[in-house]
């Protein structure tokens, strides 16, 4: 089961939430929370995956919840799904930027908005519940789905997967924001213009005239030859970068024209920048020759972070050179280090023993917390930045913060577990090996007799 935290008061909301979780085979556990300060404990020492929260209960403070996730990076964890009315949804998407937001939706489409979520969560669980695996295992992570023309599930892969990328500190802030833009514009073209067959000039006077494109996409979909056209979506998502292919159904258009002119983006009030506005957020953005597929990819990060916890935000960086000694095997430990970007070697006597990067949070943590002399020597490999931290300071801030004392037990057991799948997989492999030298051996073996 997966830990959904649901902040809501309102009873009828939470009984269409417990209704449409149990749809999915109890794969989300959800946990209802009906004050602030609880709930925000609860985000604090559970770290659920998925957070509800009804941004319309006024028996709970909801804006000033959120302030509370937007300054306290590590609570970015959770993945949000708001729920509000139609007519504040603007206000909150505002409220809610720079959140880890997943899907925002009006109370009235909650239902069929919920259950749509739920199901993508589902079909891509690797991208919220296996970050970890991402980082320190797998390759590479890829998915591959069927989109109908629902512009919902257009907004909701372009929160989920620049969100999931800024998580793993392969995109900073800026890089989120442009992927979100190029994914939304590129999926959006794909059902509006590639499956509906909606023309530039219908696009206008429809905004001119009734204001919002979502019901022109309905009434087209009223169509059944445009109703089942269906949009194609993968991703590949790898160490160094991530690549996209979004295909639709429809007839293609003239796009060389379209992104061969920069000037076309110019007095394009109302719309019609999209694709100019992808390519330049993207990197090796390319149609095909009909025009009905697209692909772009995304450049990621080396050995940043973008999640500073909130306790050391106050604290100062110090930058080290290329071969820099951070400190010497033997020496007193007095300080940890927070890592904020850069590759460290660690070495026992002169052996090379280890290697650590930003996904490593910490630097020095076991010897400072047992308070024994330093067990190895660590050498900046290349530049790298990171936060001297005191003891007293630590201390001082586990008081003021209790959460992060929690959560650096969980970094500890965390490690202890990934070493534990990487000394498993050793094992594996020197099993297949050894299996895979044995046949060979009894092949020869008879083949000589032969």
């Amino acid at each position: 089961m997966r830990k959904m935290a649901v902040i809501s008061t309102d009873e009828a909301l939470n009984e269409k939430i417990l209704q449409i979780t149990r749809k999915f085979q109890d794969f989300f556990e959800p946990e209802f929370l009906t004050e602030a300060v609880p709930a925000l404990e609860y985000l604090k020492y559970e770290l659920p995956e998925v957070c509800v929260v009804n941004m319309n209960d006024s028996k709970i403070p909801s804006p000033r919840l959120l302030a509370e996730i937007k300054k306290d990076r590590w609570l970015h964890y959770s993945g949000l799904i708001l729920v509000t009315s139609r007519n504040d949804k603007k206000k909150v998407e505002e409220l809610s930027k720079n959140t880890n937001v997943i899907a925002t939706m009006a109370r009235a489409e909650f239902v069929q908005g919920f259950f749509r979520v739920l199901r993508i969560l589902l079909q891509n669980r690797q991208v919220i519940f296996q970050r970890d695996l991402q980082r320190y295992l797998l390759k590479s992570i890829s998915g591959s789905l069927v989109m109908d023309n629902d512009p919902f599930n257009v907004g909701t892969y372009a929160n989920l997967i620049p969100n999931y990328l800024f998580n793993l500190g392969y995109v900073n802030q800026e890089g989120k924001e442009k992927l979100h833009v190029a994914l939304f514009e590129l999926l959006m073209n794909a059902v509006e213009h590639g499956n509906c067959c909606i023309t530039y000039p219908e696009k206008t006077d429809w905004l001119e005239n009734h204001g919002d494109i979502l019901d022109l996409i309905r009434e087209k979909c009223k169509i059944p030859e445009i109703r089942k056209r269906k949009v194609f979506f993968s991703y590949r998502i790898t160490q160094e970068k991530s690549v996209f292919t979004i295909r639709d159904e429809g007839q293609g258009f003239d796009w060389k024209t379209r992104m061969g002119n920069p000037e076309q983006g110019r007095g394009l009030e109302l719309h019609g920048r999209g694709i100019l506005m992808a390519g330049l957020y993207a990197q090796n953005l390319r149609y095909n020759d009909s025009g009905n597929e697209v692909s772009f990819e995304i450049a990621h990060m080396a050995n940043e972070t973008n999640v500073v916890p909130s306790i050391f935000s106050e604290q100062q960086e110090t930058k080290f050179e290329d071969g820099e000694v951070i400190f010497k095997e033997g020496e007193a430990s007095n300080f940890l280090y927070y890592i904020v970007s850069g590759v460290l070697d660690i070495y026992s006597g002169d052996r090379l023993v280890s290697k650590l990067s930003p996904d490593d949070l910490f630097l020095g943590e076991m010897s400072f917390l047992l308070s024994n002399k330093r067990s190895a020597t660590v050498v900046s490999n290349g530049v790298s930045v990171l936060i001297k931290v005191s003891k007293n300071d630590f201390v001082n801030s586990i008081k003021s913060q209790p959460h992060y004392g929690i959560l650096l037990a969980r970094l500890l057991a965390a490690r202890l577990d990934r070493l534990n799948l990487q000394v498993s997989k050793l094992q594996n492999d020197l099993e297949y090996s050894h299996r895979l030298n044995t046949d060979l051996s009894e092949i020869t073996s008879a083949a000589a007799i032969n």
